[in-house]
């Protein structure tokens, strides 16, 4: 690919036309751009035995029955069938197992637990501190800071029932501050993008909003000046949240021209309001790859699902109403197994990424591509099973040559819970916090089962020499 513009050939299904322009955000800051982080999380759990290649040795296949540690090159392996779609990004991937979160939440509703590590519930006092994602967007600013979408269940955990709002995300912004997502692609599109919308009343409201937000925040600073304790600090929090709103919407103005040039063209079905799940996603990740291709934000999380999201459009059972807590419990949906629902779900989200990787690839960057600064994470938000103890957390993880990690191209078991050696969501997470330029000692509570090991700071194997 030579140019930008040629970047709108790659559009999933026609779904996006984005009309990259060399003279774009890039442009600026060829010589060192920033890193990019994509957060991928689902419910229901992630068996780690899905993850293993189907093509190792009978010594490697007796130690990883054992659970025990093993390296392997993903060159000489074939992957499981349902990450077919990554096959062609093996250089830069990277199948993690062995890390624990049992000081996470886990369970049918996990909310901000497994991004923060702490016990986390729908309280915002249980919110202890900022997310890693948030972490990751303050070294890498951008005018949105942080953008999170969601597929949210239909019943309990964050949302409660309002799949296509702007709801309570499974992110938080600091200590009691939860951040929010955008439910639908419909709604993100008209939030994210009414800046540069063609549309007057959307233009009219998008300035009723900013003379809003002015009033509202000088009132609310002057409310928390007569306040003190939790009250002061619930207003403040609010008041500071609005300001940099306003901040951040004086940034936005200042780039919508290049915005304008971004904003996905969805194809109708992704504005209905009868969207399957399957397409939900695809809506999710066209407004994704908009975001970050444009520059507007650097870190995105996308909750790819909960327990509690329905399926529907779910290849062989398209038209089924799926229950994933059902799923869980090893309920058959029509003709299909549970497991079978499990790994059709997997596949469409591997397709997902692949849709990521390949776009990202195609933009070209600093004499390279934007994938090169990219590092995307799918994993379970409650750990290993429907009903998990948190022992085991997999990862799939696809890093670009700039991560500063060393840890491409492999299949990585690390030692199981309670040995030396064990490793932590913790650790993980203080590994690539110190990869990208915060050298935190560590991140996240520790397990108060592991007294025995030492719990802090990163995995330093997994650095470049």
């Amino acid at each position: 690919m030579s140019t930008r513009r040629e970047f709108v050939k790659t559009g999933l299904l026609g779904a996006t036309s984005m009309a990259l322009q060399p003279g774009s955000a890039f442009a600026a800051a060829e010589s060192k751009p920033p890193m990019r982080f994509i957060f991928m999380h689902k419910g229901n759990g992630l068996f780690p035995s899905v993850m293993v290649p189907p093509t190792l040795s009978d010594k490697e296949s007796e130690l990883e029955q054992r659970k025990q540690p093993l390296e392997l090159d993903l060159d000489k392996h074939d992957l499981p069938e349902w990450m077919g779609a990554l096959s062609n990004h093996k250089d830069s991937l990277t199948i993690l197992q062995g890390l624990s979160g049992k000081m996470c939440t886990t369970g049918h509703h996990t909310w901000c637990s497994s991004l923060g590590v702490y016990k986390a519930n729908e309280r915002l006092s249980s919110i202890k501190w900022a997310t890693v994602d948030f972490e990751l967007a303050k070294l890498f600013p951008s005018p949105f800071e942080h953008i999170e979408l969601a597929c949210f269940p239909d019943g309990g955990g964050n949302p409660r029932g309002n799949i296509d709002g702007i709801e309570k995300g499974f992110s938080a912004r600091g200590p009691q501050q939860p951040n929010y997502a955008f439910g639908s692609p419909k709604i993100a599109m008209q939030e994210l993008f009414k800046s540069v919308s063609s549309d007057k009343s959307n233009q009219l409201n998008y300035q009723l909003d900013r003379e809003v937000l002015e009033f509202v925040a000088r009132n609310e600073s002057s409310i928390a000046a007569q306040l003190a304790g939790l009250e002061k600090t619930k207003v403040s929090n609010y008041a500071d949240s609005i300001e940099s709103i306003r901040t951040r919407n004086k940034k936005v103005d200042a780039m919508s021209e290049l915005i304008r040039r971004h904003v996905p063209a969805l194809q109708d079905k992704y504005y209905s309001d009868s969207i399957s799940t399957l397409d939900r996603q695809t809506g999710h990740v066209e407004v994704l790859l908009s975001t970050l291709v444009s520059g507007m934000t650097n870190v995105v999380t996308f909750t790819v699902d909960e327990l509690g999201t329905r399926y529907t459009g779910v290849p062989g059972v398209e038209n089924e109403n799926i229950n994933q807590h059902d799923v869980g419990h090893g309920k058959n949906v029509g003709s299909l197994s549970a497991d079978q629902v499990r790994e059709r779900i997997r596949t469409h989200h591997m397709t997902l990424i692949d849709t990521i990787v390949t776009r990202l690839k195609s933009v070209p960057e600093a004499g390279g591509t934007m994938f090169d600064n990219t590092m995307l994470f799918y994993f379970p938000s409650s750990g290993e099973t429907h009903h998990s103890k948190g022992t085991e957390w997999p990862f799939i993880v696809l890093a670009g040559r700039n991560a500063n990690l060393d840890i491409g191209r492999r299949y990585i078991r690390l030692p199981p819970y309670g040995e030396q050696g064990h490793k932590t969501l913790g650790n993980w997470y203080t590994t690539i916090l110190n990869a990208s330029g915060n050298s935190t000692d560590h991140y996240g509570d520790f397990d108060t089962g592991l007294t025995h090991i030492d719990q802090k700071g990163p995995i330093p194997e997994f650095f470049k020499a």
